[in-house]
Order: structure tokens, then C-alpha cells, then sequence
């Protein structure tokens, strides 16, 4: 387990907190092997009803750790990253998201995943992996498209450009937003309604509602992780992380 994941069980709630402030909440092998062992945890444990996920009041999550990522790539299916992504697509129970602060990359595309999201009014979202020479990821090239529709979805995975709070629940993958202040209190009385609903009813009522998506999540998924394990190898990314780590602006008019 990280211990820059937190977590905690109390009222049939377990909270899975992503804890590493000092670096954005940026996320690393250790950190997503924590999150996919907590949540196929959670799935096994009729003590749970509902899972909360997380982050810093100042910062949901900053992405992917960009020099822990350069160090260590995800490689095969058996990566830390890919056994969380199939744990949070799988996930059986509900599961809720609050989000404070910026939501970069995965930090976005996890919310896909979720069954309810709320987001504070400070919240940003971005999905830049055009930006940084990659592609889509967690199956976002099929989810936002039908949270969004296309051009909604296109103009963010494109462009990869940060929007706010407001704008992602227009898209229609938050909920709801509220202050800052007032969101954990908000988020705690909405899971405390979930707690006291019957588990099978919710469980069943998950299920159908994914069930036809399921094989296509799954597919989705491979497909891009074929290709950005390959996009990650080639020059494209490897200047836009060069001027990333240097501050720079990337330069990409060399490449056809």
C-alpha cells in the first residue's frame, strides 16, 4: 500500500483519498496499485455499501507523476495503472467522487468511471494527452463522446485546454457543484442516503445500467493502451515531456 493513498471505512462509507499534496496529488505505480487493491477490497466487503473518491481541498489530482511515468511506463496489462483502471470500470457498488481543485489527465477521465461526481466550484478539468503526444485513455475516447457528444468531446481531447467546474457539468459528468466549503457536508449526507438504501437494489441497478457497455469499455481500453504505449515511445512525446520537465513551450512543427 502508498501511504500517499489514504484509506478509511466508517458507516458502511470507504474513502479512498489520494494524499501527496507536496507533488499535486500526482499519481504513481505505487499510488494506483493502492487505489485498484482498495477498491477490489471494497467490492469483497458486505461491510461496505458505497465508495467515496477524493483528494486535497486544494488539488483533486494532477495526472500522472510525469518523471515517475518517464522512469517507469506502463507495460502490459499487469501494470499498476491498467489493474486500476479495470478495478474502477468493474467497480460493482457505488461509487462517488469530490472533487476540489484541479482533475488533470486521469484525473478527469476516472470521473468516467464513477457513478455520481461532485465537484467544487474551484474544480478544473483538463484532458491534455494530444498536448503531450499521447492519446485517450480509461476508454475517455468512447465515454466522453456519449457523456458530451462528439464536439463537446472533441474540442476537450483535441485541444486538451482546462475548463471549469460550471462547463464540465453542462458536459454532463458532474452532477453537481457547489462551494468549496460546502461540499464535504453535501457529499457526506448524499452517501449517507446510498448507505441506507438496500445494497442488491443499487448493485442490480448499477449493473443494468452498464452491462450493455461493459465488453466496449473493455475493448476501448485495450485499443488505447495499445496505442499510447506507443505514442509514449515516439519523438512527439518525448518533446513535449522534454519541454514539459524544462518549462518550455514544445515544438512540434518538426514532426509530419
Amino acid at each position: 500500500m502508498s501511504n500517499e493513498i489514504l484509506v478509511a471505512r466508517e458507516n458502511g462509507v470507504l474513502t479512498i483519498t489520494i494524499d501527496r499534496p507536496a507533488r499535486k496529488n500526482a499519481l504513481t505505480p505505487a499510488m494506483y496499485q493502492a487505489m485498484a487493491d482498495a477498491l477490489t477490497g471494497a467490492n469483497e466487503d458486505a461491510s461496505v455499501r458505497a465508495v467515496l473518491l477524493t483528494g486535497h481541498t486544494e488539488i483533486f489530482t494532477a495526472g500522472n507523476d510525469i518523471e515517475d511515468f518517464l522512469k517507469s511506463p506502463p507495460a502490459g496489462a499487469d501494470s499498476p495503472v491498467i489493474r486500476f483502471l479495470d478495478a474502477i470500470s468493474t467497480f460493482e457498488k457505488p461509487l462517488v467522487a469530490a472533487v476540489k481543485g484541479p482533475a488533470i489527465g486521469v484525473g478527469t477521465t476516472l470521473l468516467l468511471h464513477c457513478d455520481i461526481v461532485y465537484a467544487a466550484d474551484n474544480a478544473r478539468f483538463a484532458v491534455p494527452f494530444a498536448q503531450l503526444g499521447l492519446c485517450p485513455e480509461a476508454a475517455s475516447s468512447l465515454l466522453l463522446p456519449r457523456i458530451a457528444g462528439y464536439q463537446g468531446a472533441a474540442e476537450k481531447l483535441l485541444l486538451g485546454e482546462t475548463f471549469d467546474a460550471a462547463e464540465a457539468h453542462r458536459m454532463g459528468f458532474v452532477n453537481r457543484v457547489l462551494p468549496a466549503a460546502e461540499l464535504d457536508a453535501f457529499v457526506a449526507g448524499q452517501l449517507a442516503k446510498l448507505v441506507a438504501l438496500p445494497a442488491s437494489s443499487l448493485r442490480v441497478t448499477k449493473s443494468l445500467m452498464k452491462r450493455a457497455s461493459d465488453h466496449e469499455v473493455k475493448t476501448r481500453m485495450s485499443e488505447e493502451f495499445v496505442h499510447f504505449g506507443k505514442m509514449l515511445l515516439a519523438p512527439e512525446a518525448r518533446e513535449a515531456f522534454t519541454a514539459f520537465l524544462g518549462k518550455r513551450k514544445p515544438d512540434f512543427r518538426q514532426f509530419d
